[in-house]
C-alpha cells in the first residue's frame, strides 16, 4: 500500500453514500447522451442495415470519449486540490507532518485519495465506452486506447492539483492556479495544432504522432476516435501507437510533479509567510519622561524603551466592513496578482487569435463569413475564455464564504451588528471587484469582432448584458453553496461542478444539434431526458438543503430555457429571443438564491450537517 493516508481513504470511501451516487449520476449522464443521439438519428433517417449502426457507433464514440475526458480531467484536478486544501483549511496538515510519516507517504497518499474519486467515476462508465464496439465502426483497440489516455490525464491533473495545493496556502489560489495551468496547457496544444507556435510545425512528429497530439490529451483522444486510423505500417505498436506515446508523456509529467511535491513538501509547509509586526522594544536609550502608560505597563529591559503596541495607525472603515475588507485588504493573499497576470497572458493569446480571424476574414465577416457557419470561428476562440472566467469567479465566491467558516471568523461575524444585506452584497461586490479582470476582459474582447464587422451593435449590447448577468449568477451560486454546505470540500465541489456541468452540457447539446439540425419541437422530445436529468441534478445541488418554491421552479425551468436558447441560437436570426431567454432565466435563478439569503441569513452549522458530509 502507498501509506496509512491512502489506506484510510480506501476504507472510508465505500461507506459514504456519495461514493455510489457519483457512479450512478455519471453513468446516467452518458447513457442520456447515447439515448438522445439515437432518438435524433432515428427521427432524421431510418436505420436499415449494419452500416447505419456502424456510423452511429462511430458518432457515439466521438461524443462519449471527449465528454468523458473533459469531465474526468476536471474531476481529477479538483479532487487533487481539495484533498490537500481540506487538510490545510482544517489545519491538520501540520499535524501530519509532525508524525513519522515520510514525505512520499503524505504526497502519494493524498494524490491516491484524489484518484480514487476520479477512477471511481471512470470505471463506472467504462462498459459504455466499449459499447460502440458492438455496433461496429469502432475497434476494441480504439476504445482501450481512449481509456488509457483518459486514465493518464486523470493522474496528471490530480498530481498537478495536489502539487499546487501543497505549494499555495489559500484554497482559491490553489484552485485558480490549477485551472489556469490546465487552460494554458490545453491552449498550447491547440496553438501547436494550428501552427501558431514558432519553430513547431503542426505536422511535426517525433516518430509517428504530431506534437499537438503528444501534448494535448484532447487532440490525442480525437485522433484515436477517428474511424480510420492513420497508417501505422512503420510502427510495431499498430493502433496503440498514439495511446502509448501520449500516455507516456502524460505519466512522465505526473511523476515529475509528484517528485517535486515530495522534495518540497516540508519546505512549503507549514507556510513561512508571516505578517511583519513592529518590535515591542526599541534599542534607543530612554530619554523621555515616563507616562502613565509606561508606569502602569510592565518594566522594559534596561536601556530599552517600550514602543506602541500598534503596528500601524488604524484605517478608516466603510459602513459595510465586509465590502471594505474585500476591496481594501489582501483578503485572499497577494499571490492573487500571479493569477491575474496568468489570466491576462491567456487573454492576450485569445485576443491574438481573434485578431488573426478578423484580419483573415475582414471582408467576409459581414457578408457571408459569419452567415455560412453555424458557430463563428471567433465564438469558438472566445467561448472557452468566457467559461473559464465564470469558473474562476465562482471559485472565489464559494471560497469567500468557506474561508470565513474554516478560519472560525464566521461565528464572530454572525454575533456582530452586520446584517444579511451587508454580508451578501459585500461578498458579491467584493468578489466581482477582486475578479474585475475576469469580468471586464471578456467584455472588451467582444469589441474586436464588432470593430471588424462580425458583430452588430445590437448584438454587442446583448452580449455585454448577458455576460454581466452570468457573472452575477455564478457569483451568487458560489455564495449560496458556501452558505448551505457545512463542509468546505462539499461546497467547493458542488459549486464548481454545477458551473462546469452547466456549460459542458450546453456544449454537448450544441454539438449534437449541429449534427441533427431541426426545429425546437422536433428536438424537444429526444432532449427531454437530458432536460429532466439536468433539472433534478440542479435541484439536488442548490435546493435540497433549503428547499423553496422559487428554487424548485428555477431548478427545473433553467435547463428547459437554456435548451430553448440553444435551439434558437442554432436556427439563427433570433438574437433577441436568445438574449431575453438567457437574461430572464438566469436573473430569476439569481433572485431565487439571493432573496432567501437576504431574508433568512442561515448557514449550515453542525445542526445542518448531512451524513454524507462526515
Amino acid at each position: 500500500m502507498i501509506g496509512p493516508i491512502f489506506q484510510r481513504e480506501t476504507a472510508v470511501l465505500p461507506r459514504r453514500p456519495r461514493h455510489f451516487a457519483a457512479r450512478v449520476v455519471f453513468l446516467v449522464m452518458v447513457f442520456a447522451i447515447i439515448s438522445t443521439t439515437w432518438l435524433l438519428l432515428a427521427g432524421v433517417q431510418p436505420v436499415q442495415n449494419a452500416g447505419d449502426l456502424a456510423r452511429f457507433g462511430v458518432l457515439i464514440f466521438q461524443l462519449i470519449a471527449p465528454f468523458q475526458l473533459f469531465v474526468l480531467m476536471f474531476l481529477g484536478a479538483l479532487a487533487g486540490v481539495t484533498a490537500v486544501s481540506h487538510e490545510k483549511d482544517k489545519q491538520t496538515l501540520t499535524l501530519l507532518l509532525m508524525t513519522s510519516l515520510s514525505n512520499s507517504e503524505v504526497v502519494l497518499g493524498k494524490v491516491g485519495s484524489g484518484l480514487l474519486w476520479a477512477f471511481n467515476a471512470m470505471l463506472s462508465v467504462a462498459p459504455i465506452l466499449f459499447l460502440p464496439c458492438l455496433l461496429g465502426g469502432v475497434s476494441l483497440e480504439q476504445a482501450a486506447s481512449a481509456a488509457l489516455i483518459t486514465a493518464s490525464t486523470i493522474i496528471l491533473t490530480c498530481s498537478l492539483g495536489a502539487t499546487v495545493a501543497f505549494w499555495r496556502e489559500k484554497t482559491f489560489q490553489a484552485i485558480a492556479v490549477t485551472l489556469l495551468s490546465v487552460a494554458i496547457w490545453l491552449a498550447a496544444g491547440e496553438a501547436i495544432r494550428f501552427g501558431s507556435v514558432p519553430g513547431i510545425s503542426s505536422q511535426a512528429s517525433t516518430v509517428i504522432s504530431p506534437a499537438s497530439s503528444l501534448i494535448s490529451p484532447i487532440r490525442a483522444i480525437w485522433q484515436v476516435a477517428q474511424p480510420i486510423p492513420r497508417s501505422t505500417a512503420n510502427s510495431p505498436f499498430g493502433v496503440w501507437e498514439q495511446a502509448l506515446l501520449s500516455s507516456s508523456v502524460l505519466l512522465c509529467g505526473a511523476v515529475l510533479l509528484m517528485g517535486l511535491s515530495i522534495l518540497r513538501l516540508r519546505v512549503w509547509n507549514p507556510n513561512r509567510e508571516r505578517r511583519k509586526v513592529s518590535a515591542e522594544y526599541s534599542d534607543e536609550l530612554a530619554v523621555a519622561e515616563p507616562t502613565l502608560e509606561a508606569v502602569g505597563a510592565q518594566a522594559a529591559p534596561a536601556g530599552r524603551t517600550i514602543k506602541s503596541w500598534k503596528s500601524r495607525d488604524p484605517r478608516s472603515m466603510w459602513s459595510n466592513p465586509i465590502l471594505w475588507r474585500e476591496m481594501r485588504t489582501w483578503a485572499y493573499g497577494k499571490k492573487v496578482l500571479i493569477i491575474r497576470v496568468a489570466y491576462l497572458i491567456l487573454a492576450a493569446c485569445v485576443a491574438f487569435g481573434l485578431f488573426q480571424i478578423a484580419r483573415n476574414d475582414a471582408g467576409l465577416m459581414a457578408d457571408r463569413g459569419y452567415q455560412e457557419q453555424l458557430v463563428a470561428p471567433s465564438v469558438t476562440v472566445l467561448a472557452p475564455l468566457v467559461v473559464f472566467s465564470l469558473i474562476l469567479i465562482n471559485a472565489l465566491a464559494v471560497n469567500s464564504v468557506t474561508n470565513e467558516r474554516d478560519a472560525g471568523a464566521l461565528d464572530l461575524l454572525l454575533v456582530t451588528e452586520i446584517t444579511s444585506v451587508d454580508f451578501i452584497f459585500g461578498k458579491i461586490l467584493g468578489v466581482l471587484y477582486v475578479m474585475k479582470e475576469m469580468v471586464l476582459v471578456p467584455i472588451l474582447m467582444l469589441f474586436i469582432p464588432w470593430f471588424y464587422g462580425g458583430l452588430s451593435t445590437e448584438n454587442l449590447i446583448f452580449s455585454i448584458i448577458a455576460l454581466l448577468v452570468m457573472d452575477i449568477f455564478v457569483c451568487m451560486l458560489g455564495i449560496h453553496c458556501g452558505m448551505i454546505y457545512y463542509q468546505s470540500r462539499a461546497a467547493i465541489g458542488t459549486s464548481l461542478g454545477t458551473v462546469f456541468f452547466l456549460f459542458l452540457g450546453v456544449a454537448t447539446c450544441m454539438l449534437i444539434m449541429l449534427m441533427f439540425r431541426g426545429s425546437f419541437g422536433r428536438q424537444l422530445a429526444p432532449f427531454l431526458m437530458i432536460i429532466l436529468g439536468g433539472g433534478t441534478g440542479l435541484y439536488l445541488a442548490i435546493g435540497n438543503r433549503n428547499p423553496s418554491p422559487a428554487i424548485t421552479l428555477t431548478s427545473f425551468l433553467l435547463p428547459f430555457l437554456t435548451f430553448f436558447a440553444i435551439t434558437s441560437f442554432i436556427l439563427r436570426d433570433q438574437e433577441l429571443t436568445v438574449f431575453s431567454t438567457v437574461v430572464v432565466s438566469y436573473a430569476f435563478a439569481t433572485a431565487a438564491m439571493l432573496i432567501p439569503a437576504l431574508s433568512e441569513f442561515e448557514f449550515a452549522f453542525g445542526r445542518g450537517k448531512m451524513q454524507q458530509e462526515e
